[in-house]
């Protein structure tokens, strides 16, 4: 840790440790002083770097939106047609589900938030509709809004069972709500 006035990684190490902290704690468990001393940081850098303990949970919390959309786009972005893409999707819902227990907590604890406080459904919103522009390239924006939805659930399901369910199920689904219907006569 750099010492004096120094310290250009301090900024990162305190909106880090604002994540680490979230995930072992709760939002309800995060403190100035609890954040200070998880990222090795003088108490006064906390109201140096930030206005208040808002503006560091939106930064925080969209620097973790912003990982998650990056797994998004390392999924879809290379797929060549709506097989390529249902199959990246699928392969999406698995690598979150089994993914870190960190990115499982911090997801719902940014859901909790912007369900009590609307402030934060900014967040919430903007992350959505980045995760549906990627979807997007490869599905209209109906069943990308819908095929999001699923992916939300099934993650969460899976991660939450003691049984979670396999691959082929998530397969079905995703291909149930992205093959265009045939009205029957």
């Amino acid at each position: 840790m750099a010492t004096g006035h120094t310290d250009p990684q301090r900024r990162e190490r305190i909106l880090a440790a604002t994540l680490d902290l979230i995930a072992d704690e709760g939002v309800a468990g995060v403190s100035h002083r609890k954040i200070a001393a998880r990222a090795g940081v003088p108490l006064g850098s906390m109201t140096y770097h930030f206005a208040g303990m808002d503006e560091l949970l939106r930064e925080a919390f969209g620097r973790f939106a912003d990982h998650v959309v990056t797994v998004f786009d390392a999924h879809l972005a290379a797929p060549d047609g709506p097989e390529q893409a249902r199959e990246a999707v699928t392969d999406l819902v698995h690598a979150l589900s089994e993914g870190t227990r960190r990115d499982l907590v911090l997801t719902q604890e940014l859901y909790t938030l912007a369900a009590r406080r609307p402030a934060y459904r900014e967040l919430t919103d903007a992350w959505m509709h980045r995760s549906r522009v990627h979807l997007e390239k490869h599905f209209d924006p109906d069943t990308a809004r819908q095929l999001d939805a699923l992916v939300e659930g099934l993650i969460l399901h899976r991660a939450l069972s003691r049984h979670p369910h396999d691959r082929a199920l998530t397969a079905e689904a995703v291909t149930r709500i992205t093959t265009p219907s045939r009205l029957s006569r």
